[in-house]
């Protein structure tokens, strides 16, 4: 009898079980294709808003990547500042195949700005990737490749590049993290003033226009860094304004930094001079004290003269001029060309205090600058006119504003009276801002006459240049230290316009703690280091502005020439100028 191993025969399902579970599946199936379709929904969904309205932080006017920003252009057009697609070349340590050492040995070759150590540490790393330049060029990139080595890699990406380098500098600013703050944003200058601006990708494509000339601007930086090497000057400051729009065409602060690599760039180069420092500037103030008299009916001739025969005491205060000045009684010409102290103070103390201080505020000379730049300095204003401040700050001494206050009130007194705020950006013609009127035209034009007068006569010959009829006014103070005066060191200042029959540009340069040279014959005054610097920009610049120089032109000075007679003729006032 045969036996064999039973097996259990499997349960049949019923009808009903394999229908619940097909309908189970199919449920499943269906809840699985619903998923997957919301998926690719949402996806498509995302995409196509991507493509109608950007992403949600363009939404909020937020550009994606930072450093993707629109251009910065100068009035004709020049780029100054600009997002490229720079070059980046890494490694990855892990997958370097060849000899480290060798391979170090060659990237010096080709990149020798580390020596091979540092590049063999690179290649050792224990990180996945590290970058080795972040700037390269093509041509570099190139090289590198012809290397064959899969371990390095190269990428592209965006990059603030500032095609002049450092012209402009402190006009232009910068970009990167900043303190605590780790985003990228414009740190100074335009970029910061306008960093939603030039960020926003609704605005991208479309650059800013500076009112910056960069032909204007090279050659007042080049000026003013001759002047400062050649008088050992701790900083130079240079100005060009538009007199009619409050243009700036040349915003030079020296010493200047590189926006390209502002890494390790000391405070003293970042600081703009021309905006956020505040000076003592001395004797050019005069003619705005002389336009206030003129103004205010104090003085109503220009032939009535002021006792500068000797010292000026005023309680245990003295007044007095340089040695060599003239001691005598000043007309009002005389008192400018020969930049008499205690004449103009004997004008000031006549205007009293609400009339000095009334124009001082017109001329916005108690409120930080008014410009784009976001990097300004409040003016020191005296706490209390005594009878003494009202004279000293008629001479520029006793009150410190900026150089682009002291260019836009010039521009003022030039221009036919009026005063407008300054600004970076480029002026349509016809739309230049309204202004305030501080001065009749008539005022205006006996300022164009006095400035000239000292340019022919004065202490601002040196900054006359040839056929464009410049008039202008010195200013050498003692540099305010530490409440009090360095009396080695001074603010020298030459601030002038022209052509002055037909003002278009005021033009000013100020050097900070001058040293006098052999040339100068010892002197360290702004007639003999600034004014020059100011004829050279003058001189090199006018016809780009348009301005083509005419020696046969002059300005009118019929009335004013025969109250010159003892200067007439004679040896014109040395470079000496009052303190």
């Amino acid at each position: 009898m045969s036996t064999f191993l039973a097996r259990p025969l499997p349960q049949r399902r019923s009808s009903g079980q394999r229908h619940a579970l097909i309908a189970t599946a199919h449920v499943r199936l269906m809840i699985l294709m619903l998923f997957l379709g919301a998926g690719f929904l949402v996806v498509i969904g995302k995409i196509a808003l991507l493509g109608l309205f950007g992403s949600a932080a363009d939404a909020r006017g937020v550009a994606v990547n930072p450093v993707v920003r629109s251009d910065i252009l100068d009035r004709n057009g020049e780029p100054l500042a600009r997002t490229i697609d720079a070059w980046t070349v890494g490694v990855r340590p892990h997958e370097v195949l060849g000899d480290k050492r060798a391979l170090a040995e060659a990237l010096v070759k080709i990149m020798p700005g580390h020596d091979a150590d540092w590049y063999y540490a690179k290649l050792g790393m224990k990180a996945n990737f590290t970058y080795l330049d972040r700037h390269a060029s093509p041509a570099l990139v190139n090289s590198i490749h012809d290397l064959g080595e899969p371990g390095i890699v190269f990428a592209q990406e965006p990059e603030r590049l500032y095609p002049q380098s450092t012209l402009a500098a402190h006009a232009l600013g910068y970009i990167g993290p900043s303190g605590d703050d780790p985003n990228i944003a414009g740190r100074a200058g335009i970029e910061r003033a306008f960093d939603e601006r030039l960020s926003s990708p609704a605005e991208r494509g479309v650059p800013v226009s500076l009112s910056l000339d960069a032909r204007v601007q090279a050659a007042m930086e080049s000026e003013l860094g001759r002047a400062m090497v050649t008088f050992s000057a701790r900083n130079a400051t240079g100005i060009v304004l538009d007199v009619h729009t409050g243009e700036v065409i040349a915003m030079a602060s020296l010493p200047v930094y590189n926006p390209n690599k502002i890494g390790g760039t000391p405070s003293d180069a970042l600081r703009n001079n021309v905006t956020q420092s505040v000076y003592e500037l001395g004797s050019t103030f005069k003619p705005i004290t002389m336009a206030t008299a003129i103004q205010s009916g104090t003085v109503t001739s220009m032939a009535r003269r002021f006792d500068a025969t000797a010292p000026l005491k005023v309680g245990g205060f003295t007044i007095h001029d340089e040695r060599g000045d003239p001691k005598r009684w000043l007309n009002i010409p005389e008192t400018l060309i020969y930049s008499s102290n205690v004449a103009t103070a004997r004008i000031a103390d006549e205007i009293g205090a609400a009339r000095m201080q009334a124009m001082f505020r017109q001329l916005g000379f108690d409120s930080k600058p008014e410009i784009e730049v976001r990097e300004k300095a409040h003016p020191l204003w005296p706490r209390y006119w005594a009878r003494t401040t009202t004279m000293t700050t008629a001479y520029g001494h006793g009150i410190a504003i900026t150089p682009l206050q002291l260019a836009s009130a010039y521009a003022a007194l030039v221009n036919g009276g009026v005063w407008r705020p300054s600004t970076l950006l480029k002026v349509a013609p016809g739309h230049a801002p309204a202004g305030r009127r501080v001065l009749s035209e008539q005022t205006s034009a006996r300022m164009r006459q006095l400035l000239r007068l000292v340019c022919l006569y004065g202490t601002g010959r040196k900054g006359d240049a040839p056929g464009y009829r410049v008039g202008g006014k010195t200013g050498t103070a003692e540099a305010a230290s530490n409440g009090g005066y360095d009396h080695s060191r001074n603010v020298a200042t030459f601030v002038a316009a022209f052509p002055m029959d037909a003002p278009r540009y005021v033009v000013l340069a100020m050097l900070d703690s001058p040293l006098g040279t052999k040339e100068t014959f010892g002197w360290k005054t702004a007639a003999w280091n600034a004014a020059p610097v100011v004829g050279r920009v003058i001189a090199r610049t006018g016809a780009m502005l348009g301005v083509m120089p005419d020696a046969r032109r002059e300005v009118d000075l019929a009335d004013l020439r025969p109250m010159l007679t003892l200067v007439a003729g004679a040896q014109a006032p040395t470079g000496a100028e009052e303190q």
